[in-house]
């Protein structure tokens, strides 16, 4: 038998390459070893320290706006209220031109032989309206004006308040128009005192912007411009009909029809 040392030589081979095998293997083990010790260290954990944070691939875009933004889109909406001896401000709730406003606002005019109701709409456009429904227990009213704008621009309704929310008002405080004011909401489900004939209104969202006689009806707005309410008194510790830094405003779903809620007194007159 004369393949006994072929059979021994390849025997040998086989063992050779086995052992190379083995030495790949246990290489490939060690490859592996040092990449992972490598990403490790480069993590920051060789050293105690958190990884970096990775960005996300797609930031959240914030639906926020700034103030000028919120005016910007909210003031063509916004209109000058005179009724009588009345100011007052408004805010287009629709396409087809309705106004929504405070209901004392227009109180005298919703009477028979009553002063007319003029409107001026933002671009100058000035007309006569009429009231075309009333709420007195929520103190909210709604006017359609015998003539429109040629570019009708409504405003966005909807959206709830929450407390510490930034907000903006619009009205003609005081007579002055399209006057911008911020703040936070400051409580919820207030109580405001009227007259008994009128009863006291609930529900109401306190908010500390500043409003003045003649912001009564003009919208108040969350961050993303929407009208979460319709402002209607302050409060007036001093009797002077001056703002004391605590305002009120009828929630919109209450100012739509909604219900109403009941809470601690606000108190103060209507504007």
């Amino acid at each position: 038998m004369e393949r006994a040392p072929q059979e021994a030589d390849a025997a040998g081979a086989q063992g050779a390459v086995a052992g190379r095998g083995r030495w790949f293997a246990v290489g490939g083990g060690a490859l592996v070893v040092v990449a992972l010790l490598a990403y490790w260290l480069g993590s920051g954990g060789g050293n105690g320290e958190e990884a970096a944070p990775r960005p996300s691939a797609t930031p959240t875009p914030s639906a926020t706006l700034t103030v000028p933004d919120v005016f910007k889109r909210v003031g063509p909406s916004v209109v000058v209220i005179q009724a009588g001896k009345s100011l007052g401000t408004g805010v287009i709730a629709a396409e087809d031109g309705t106004i929504l406003t405070a209901y004392h606002v227009v109180k005298g005019a919703s009477k028979k032989g009553a002063e007319d109701v003029t409107v001026t709409f933002a671009d100058g456009t000035k007309t006569k309206a009429a009231v075309a429904s009333s709420d007195p227990k929520r103190d909210v009213a709604t006017l359609r004006p015998a003539k429109l704008p040629e570019i009708v621009i409504p405003a966005t309704l909807g959206g709830a308040a929450t407390v510490g929310a930034p907000v903006v008002a619009i009205g003609n405080p005081l007579g002055l128009t399209y006057s911008v004011s911020t703040g936070v909401v400051s409580g919820l489900n207030r109580t405001a005192d009227r007259t008994a004939r009128d009863g006291d209104m609930n529900g109401l969202i306190q908010f500390d912007a500043s409003a003045n006689p003649g912001s009564s009806g003009g919208p108040l707005l969350d961050a993303r411009g929407l009208v979460i309410g319709i402002v209607v008194s302050i409060a007036d510790p001093g009797g002077d009909e001056a703002f004391a830094g605590i305002a009120f405003a009828v929630p919109i779903g209450v100012a739509l029809g909604g219900g109403e809620g009941d809470g601690p007194p606000g108190g103060g007159p209507l504007i």
